[in-house]
């Protein structure tokens, strides 16, 4: 078959830069070397699922017992990531927030084409195109207002979250087949910037999520390699953060560091799609059911335990340890009201710092000066590296389900939640304020994933009835009206297909891994 590389999505004039002959060959010769080991990865996952589905528990990789025992760190950081204190997160699409998050005084910026990112094509290469602007230090917007927004002489360290390894960009074929999202998102960013980054003194880094395993982290690391040797960059130019996000990858986050080690600086516990994936991966357990996901704090014994083996893991080799999201979005017109919330997000913050987590993350700018005071406070130097908890924790202690109840509340929570955030994401927005809190997809992951596991466990609610498809739908007519009359009769968005999904979700007979792939039908 003849070697061929399509673009299907409509191209602005603007994003012709970006889809360059050159960028697009390099991304197809990422594609070609790589995809066949990425497929196999996925049908591993697979594989693994129907095991942990027949009774077989996650344990510590048993073949791991040699790279416990030797002496080996990760290689030293570049100098713009020896300080993490604070790390903010936001959409990579929107030039205003790219330009507010690099000026926000975080000491890194993570711009995201992942979680936060809702993938419509436009949106997508108008995401490289701020990158891309960013990386030249010519990214600024003035606005019909007459608002100008251009960077700062100095901004945050910049740092990129491509898609994981399971979405596809459906709109770039490789020799018929849709490009990995994995490797269209790394590959244009590294190919357009990695030199400008470097003579900025800088340099490409990257956030890596969703990964299950080691092998998983091995295969980007030969990405790395590859794309070094491609663009003439010296090995280990490359820098990587995993996020730690999925309960099979806490057993091996050793493993993952050391396929790493040459291009890897530290892990982030990604708090909220680890709870995400402990419901999915034991969803049909149902001695695993989860109480209302209020109650699922960071002091539960299972997200402590992740907590503390993230730490002691990291530090011992010598790589960073980043602690959770902060959500919260400051608000002006309560000031008791925002005082008590950035209470709990210092003693939040507070818990991690003496835990040895060397910084956190935020998803407003209102955050970062809060959350830089208290590891400032925790602290002296860049970083507490030499802090290496004595802890052991087992198999159990990552297993342990959290307890509490399933309330009426909670059930409509969860289904507002994800029908106000999916509405949005259909939309083009990928980072939503829902209650008062800044949300990503791994918000309406965690809240559907839920209302499926109670409605196929039979789950009783604390009134004591029963969760039903029928009260299920109940609920959902009840809260979908309530969102509905908020709405111009004549826009309602796109709450119906919102709910369309939601529905396809919560009342499949079995569990839909991500709602992100069938949600695609719905975007350009």
């Amino acid at each position: 078959m003849k070697s061929t590389i399509q673009v299907l999505g409509k191209v602005s004039p603007e994003a012709v830069s970006i889809l360059t002959p050159e960028a697009l060959a390099f991304v197809a010769d990422l594609a070609r070397e790589f995809e066949p080991t990425r497929r196999s990865l996925l049908q591993a996952r697979k594989a693994r699922q129907i095991e942990i589905d027949a009774g077989s528990l996650p344990d510590f990789h048993p073949g791991s017992a040699g790279i416990g025992a030797k002496e080996w760190r990760v290689a030293k950081a570049p100098k713009d990531l020896t300080n993490r204190r604070v790390e903010i997160t936001g959409p990579s699409a929107d030039p205003r927030m790219f330009i507010n998050a690099l000026n926000s005084g975080a000491q890194v910026y993570m711009t995201d084409f992942e979680d936060a990112h809702a993938p419509h094509w436009g949106r997508t290469l108008q995401g490289q195109i701020n990158l891309r602007n960013a990386a030249r230090r010519t990214l600024q917007v003035s606005t019909p207002e007459g608002r100008d927004y251009r960077l700062n002489a100095q901004t945050s360290t910049l740092v990129i979250r491509p898609r994981g390894w399971h979405l596809a960009e459906r709109h770039l074929l490789v020799d018929g087949q849709p490009c990995s999202g994995s490797l269209f998102d790394f590959g244009m960013a590294l190919f357009h910037n990695a030199h400008a980054q470097l003579d900025n003194g800088t340099g490409p880094y990257f956030y890596l999520p969703k990964l299950q395993s080691h092998l998983e982290a091995r295969l980007w690391n030969q990405v790395f390699d590859f794309s070094e040797d491609a663009l003439k960059l010296p090995r280990g130019t490359i820098n990587s953060t995993v996020l730690i996000e999925h309960i099979l990858a806490a057993f091996e986050m050793e493993e993952i560091l050391y396929e790493l080690r040459t291009h890897i600086s530290g892990l982030n516990l990604g708090r909220w799609d680890y709870i995400y994936s402990f419901i999915k991966t034991f969803s049909g357990d149902k001695s695993m059911v989860f109480p209302d996901r209020s109650q699922v704090t960071m002091a539960t014994h299972f997200l402590r335990s992740a907590a503390e083996l993230l730490v002691q893991t990291c530090h011992k080799r010598g790589a960073y340890a980043l602690g959770g999201m902060s959500t919260y979005i400051p608000r002006r017109d309560d000031r008791a009201a925002n005082e008590r919330a950035l209470g709990q997000v210092r003693t939040d913050k507070e818990r991690e710092a003496s835990q040895g987590f060397d910084g956190a993350w935020v998803a407003h700018p209102g955050l970062v000066e809060p959350v830089h005071e208290v590891f400032q406070r925790a602290f002296t130097g860049p970083h507490q590296l030499h802090k290496i908890p004595e802890v052991k924790v087992n198999a159990s202690d990552l297993l342990t389900v959290p307890t509490g109840e399933v309330t009426e509340g909670g059930l409509r929570n969860n289904i507002s939640a994800t029908l106000q955030y999916v509405d949005a994401w259909i939309q083009g927005s990928g980072a939503v304020a829902i209650f008062g809190l800044m949300e990503d997809t791994a918000t309406a992951e965690i809240a559907r994933a839920q209302l499926w596991q109670w409605l196929h466990a039979n789950t009783k609610v604390a009134d004591g009835r029963t969760l039903t498809a029928s009260l299920y739908t109940e609920l959902r007519t009840e809260e979908l009206g309530k969102l509905l009359d908020t709405r111009p009769h004549d826009n309602p968005g796109s709450l119906d297909k919102a709910a369309e999904l939601l529905d396809d979700l919560v009342l499949s007979p079995t569990f839909v891994e991500f709602l992100t792939v069938p949600g695609m039908r719905y975007l350009e």
